[in-house]
């Protein structure tokens, strides 16, 4: 096995992982300025406020982008599970 392509499953797994956070990491934070603006404009100082929303922002974000990021984990696992014997040589 080549240090090669150990690399490359690497920065392939990487990515996928990378690729299947995003959504709920991008809306939560979306949701988080919206609710920190708010905060700042209405000069309420209560730092739990923002976590019901984020939550909620995240559970949407799974119930949407959640078919998506099973089809995607199951491509990379099956990508890999094939590789699997030129990895080993065997």
């Amino acid at each position: 096995m080549m240090e090669g392509e150990i690399i490359n499953i690497a920065q392939q797994a990487i990515y996928t992982g990378l690729l299947i956070a995003s959504p709920m990491l991008g809306l939560g934070l979306i949701v988080g300025l919206i609710v920190a603006i708010f905060q700042a404009t209405t000069q309420i100082n209560e730092q739990t406020l923002v976590f019901v929303p984020k939550i909620l922002a995240v559970m949407i974000a799974l119930l949407v982008f959640g078919p998506w990021i099973m089809r995607t984990m199951t491509e990379f696992t099956t990508k890999l599970y094939n590789s699997i014997n030129t990895i080993t040589g065997l």
